[in-house]
This record gives structure tokens, C-alpha cells and sequence, in this order.
């Protein structure tokens, strides 16, 4: 699969991800990096320990990168998250939480994927 078969996949702005960061190459090895991104696990682990702060940071770090990227799915779905827990509020909404590692699950499947 090529870098722009992958955003096409995830519904992602590839046009836009390359205005951003200078070359396909450079996008593609962040592409490659997000696996390892440690946002989804902190919100996740931040969330199960009632640590709003460290949750709306976390959440927050998620929505730039997803933007950087141009994970357009999952920025969408971390800014409604992140804007529900501004101010270090308790998240009253899980499916919140729910839809994040729903596209965080399929963006990480398509990479699995990418060439």
C-alpha cells in the first residue's frame, strides 16, 4: 500500500499532511512513528486513574498530532474529547474515550498495512 492509498483508507488529508511537512518521505516515516506515540495509553491510563490534567494534556497531544498528520477521523474525534475535559474536567462521556481508540485501533491496523 502507498502513503496515499493509506490516507485515502483512513479518510485522511494527504494534500494537506504534504503542505505541512516538507516531503512524502518525511511523512511517511512519522506515519510509521505513530504506533509508538504514547497519547492513547496515557489518556487511556490517565482516564482509569480519574487524572484529568494529565488526560485533557494527553487528549490535547493526540488532537495536534492527528492534525499534524492528517488523521482527519481521529483529530475530529480527539478535539470533541479534548474539548469535554478542558479545564481538567472528570469525562462524563466514555463513548468519547470510546470513539478515540476506535480510530486510533484502525488507523494503527492501515499502517500494519503501509509499504
Amino acid at each position: 500500500m502507498t502513503l496515499k492509498e493509506f490516507y485515502a483508507q483512513i479518510d485522511g488529508n494527504y494534500e494537506d499532511t504534504l503542505h505541512r511537512l516538507p516531503s512524502e518521505a518525511l511523512v511517511h516515516r512519522f506515519v510509521l512513528k505513530y504506533p509508538a506515540d504514547p497519547s492513547v495509553a496515557q489518556l487511556r491510563d490517565s482516564v482509569s486513574a480519574a487524572d484529568w490534567e494529565t488526560a485533557f494534556r494527553a487528549a490535547h497531544t493526540l488532537k495536534g498530532v492527528a492534525q499534524n498528520l492528517g488523521f482527519e477521523r481521529l483529530y475530529q474525534v480527539s478535539a470533541v474529547l479534548t474539548e469535554a475535559m478542558r479545564g481538567n474536567k472528570p469525562l462524563e462521556d466514555r463513548s468519547l474515550l470510546d470513539a478515540v481508540e476506535q480510530q486510533d485501533a484502525a488507523i494503527r491496523r492501515v499502517i500494519s498495512e503501509l509499504e
